[in-house]
């Protein structure tokens, strides 16, 4: 799923909400959690999942090209955690030449 398909998904779901207004609501959500993990928070979302920032510390590399090594700088870098309900939705996706499952995660709107 893109963003622009989560944008269709919550205007068609929504009828009060326009295109655009769904559109910005999605834009207002990443870009506050793209803030916070930008300054070091951890988010968390009941049923879903956890993001975090991970550090890759500093470490010797080689260049493809000359084989010489070099440096690369320590990184912080986005780390998803899947939740519990997470896991088991997705654990229960059909794969084939098997019985369809029964969803864990109920597909039922909230208000």
């Amino acid at each position: 799923m893109t963003r622009s398909d989560l944008v269709a998904r919550l205007a068609e779901r929504f009828s009060q909400l326009t295109q655009r207004d769904a559109e910005f609501a999605v834009k207002t959500i990443l870009d506050a959690m793209s803030d916070a993990l930008a300054r070091g928070h951890r988010i968390e979302i009941r049923g879903f999942g956890s993001f975090s920032i991970n550090r890759r510390p500093p470490r010797m590399g080689r260049n493809p090209r000359s084989g010489e090594q070099v440096l690369i700088p320590e990184k912080l870098v986005p780390h998803f955690k899947p939740g519990k309900a997470l896991r088991e939705g997705v654990d229960t996706v059909d794969t084939p030449g098997e019985a369809t499952a029964t969803p864990a995660v109920a597909d039922t709107p909230t208000t």
